[in-house]
């Protein structure tokens, strides 16, 4: 007995270490920050006090911050992408050749050196005492002189300066609407450590990932300047710029700077604008949350601007009702950087001089909000959780609020993905953001087949199972960035069917669905999979006297079925390559999935009919 004591002990200490190793912890950091902004310079000083809390059972010995400007270089990692990439990204090259025959120069290799970005640290602290710290490219690492132990709490200070880059991506000054400054990731930014370990990506143009914490940002800006972005302004009657709570009319002389103070609570990253030319507007939405527009305040933009607004709310109404209650009190539409891009309690949009060329991209940004800025997926990783989720929500909310659509999804959207399959350069979801072979394939892939994701998987568990699945998924992992397991397991448990099969196929290869109508011979139906990737299947046959009955033939892995009206036979198994059944009555045709929700490569063997 006293052998075996001591033993049992030990396996009880394995056990619950193994359990602690293995449960869910994330990292949290707060920011203070104080810049000062040189607007005819286009460059910034600042300070940053950083308080790191070390959740992991980890002792860390070094830590690394982003510094994105950076990238726009003359020889960054994100200059040599442009200038060897097939199909660079149209506003980050020129073209110096034909429209028949492109050749593309990268914009970042001209840069002259009051045109670049940069972000420069001029001294960096933990508790007080000096460390030691490089710099490579996008990346700082920096070595501790005392690791940070499991569960301690550090605080770093940082002294820093920037410059804002001529616009070419997301950020910088002077954008296509002669903004002044759109500023996203402007400052040094911790970088995401967790249970797969750093995330100390270079910037090369993709996505972000980030560390949850309150941020508390102190920007002085000349006195013309309108600014809005992230968090919630704690000064609105020193400011005079669209506040309704102005109460002390301003009288500072030329060149004078306001204070303009924000704090966001529980954000992983801090983002603003701002122009000597802004409209700002303040439309408080019977939800509760304040929505803040920031825009050109000039005729060619403000009828556009002043219109989405109204839609806007629609659109948040949408998604708190299909997703989940947003989680702040403010969201703010910026007229800046390029096109769209989405940040915490905000977006930079581009353009305005119609409706209908802001008003969808209002409505995908937004939705980020949702899937990027409270659910918060590893982007560079995982991008088509992000931009596949956030497009399959907000085309369903464009169906019904702006085309007057019935808002449930469908096939419609599925021509990308067909043609990277056609052209063979579709690539597994699992592919790191920066690493797919070329621009087009990593949009079709986070943006298309992302969405078709959830589309296809109303095929498969119905569309009231999905419905639940995406509410569950929001409530049980908002602030937790989750990973693919985590949206599988979760409609495992609203629908009850196994669907480790659809992860694996979808995201993990680059199989195919192809399922054809074999052979039709009396009354009897050979189907065939012609595709790797197997299916249920959804069939309707057409009976000689006119009448129809569906069938749903479930795909045995599943070990269940989705709510139907079908009838459901036999299921089938992906082992065999073809399946038979036989019906009553005399078939005039067939059709396999009349809804078009799967991903057929080839819709040609889907039918069969007698003429």
């Amino acid at each position: 007995m006293k052998k075996i004591l001591p033993l049992l002990f030990s396996f009880c200490t394995f056990l619950i270490f193994a359990q602690n190793n293995t449960s869910y912890w994330q990292q949290h950091v707060d920011y203070t920050m104080d810049v000062d902004i040189d607007v005819e310079k286009y460059q910034y000083t600042g300070t940053q006090k950083l308080v790191y809390t070390n959740n992991s059972p980890d002792e860390l010995s070094q830590v690394f911050y982003h510094l994105y400007f950076n990238a726009f270089q003359p020889g960054s990692e994100m200059d040599a992408r442009l200038q060897s990439a097939v199909d660079p990204d149209g506003r980050m090259v020129t073209n110096i050749g034909t429209k028949d025959n492109p050749i593309y120069e990268s914009r970042i290799a001209k840069l002259q050196p009051n045109e670049i970005g940069y972000l420069q640290v001029q001294s960096l602290k933990k508790n007080g005492k000096n460390v030691n710290y490089f710099v490579e490219g996008t990346v700082l690492e920096v070595a501790l002189n005392t690791p940070i132990k499991p569960g301690e709490k550090v605080e770093f200070e940082m002294n820093f300066k920037g410059q804002v880059p001529v616009h070419i991506r997301r950020a910088g000054r002077n954008n296509e609407d002669g903004v002044a400054l759109s500023m996203a990731q402007w400052y040094p930014k911790m970088a995401e450590y967790d249970f797969e370990g750093w995330h100390a990506h270079p910037y090369i143009a993709r996505e972000f990932h980030g560390v949850w914490g309150d941020f508390d940002v102190t920007i002085h800006i000349d006195k013309n300047y309108t600014v809005g972005g992230t968090g919630y302004l704690q000064n609105p009657q020193e400011i005079g710029h669209g506040y309704e709570d102005t109460t002390k009319k301003l009288n500072l002389k030329k060149g004078e700077k306001l204070r303009w103070h924000f704090v966001a609570p529980k954000v992983h990253d801090f983002t603003w604008a701002a122009d000597p030319n802004y409209a700002h507007d303040i439309l408080k939405t019977k939800s509760g949350t304040e929505l803040h527009f920031f825009y050109k305040n000039t005729k060619e933009y403000k009828k556009a601007w002043k219109k989405v607004q109204p839609l806007t709310e629609k659109a948040l109404d949408f998604f708190n009702k299909n997703i989940g209650e947003y989680p702040y009190k403010q969201y703010s539409v910026i007229q800046g950087g390029d096109g769209g891009m989405e940040y915490a309690m905000c977006t930079l949009i581009s353009g305005g001089k119609s409706l209908n060329s802001i008003v969808g991209t209002v409505f995908h940004e937004l939705a980020h909000s949702w899937f990027q800025h409270v659910l918060a997926s590893n982007e560079n990783k995982h991008s088509w959780m992000d931009e596949g989720f956030t497009s399959y929500i907000s085309g369903l909310a464009s169906n019904l609020i702006l085309r007057n659509g019935d808002g449930k999804p469908s096939g419609r959207n599925y021509g990308g993905y067909y043609y990277a399959v056609k052209y063979g350069i579709d690539e597994p979801l699992t592919t790191h953001a920066d690493r797919f072979n070329i621009n087009s394939a990593f949009s079709i892939a986070s943006y298309t087949k992302g969405s078709m994701f959830l589309t296809q998987l109303n095929y498969i568990i119905g569309e009231e199972n999905v419905k639940e699945t995406i509410k569950k998924y929001y409530n049980d992992f908002k602030f937790k960035h989750p990973a693919p397991n985590d949206i599988k397991r979760t409609a495992e448990k609203v629908s009850g069917i196994q669907l480790d099969w659809y992860l694996n196929e979808w995201i993990e290869t680059t199989h195919t669905v192809d399922y054809a109508v074999a052979k039709v011979e009396d009354k009897t139906i050979t189907l065939a999979r012609v595709g790797a990737m197997p299916m249920p299947i959804d069939i309707t046959v057409t009976y000689s006297d006119k009448t129809t009955e569906e069938f749903n033939i479930p795909l045995r892995m599943m070990r269940g079925e989705k709510p139907t009206s079908a009838t459901i036979i036999k299921d089938w198994t992906w082992a065999h390559p073809t399946y038979s059944f036989s019906v009553d009555k005399e078939i005039k045709s067939v059709q396999i999935d009349p809804s078009g929700l799967m991903a057929d490569i080839d819709k040609a063997n889907n039918s069969f009919s007698i003429k």
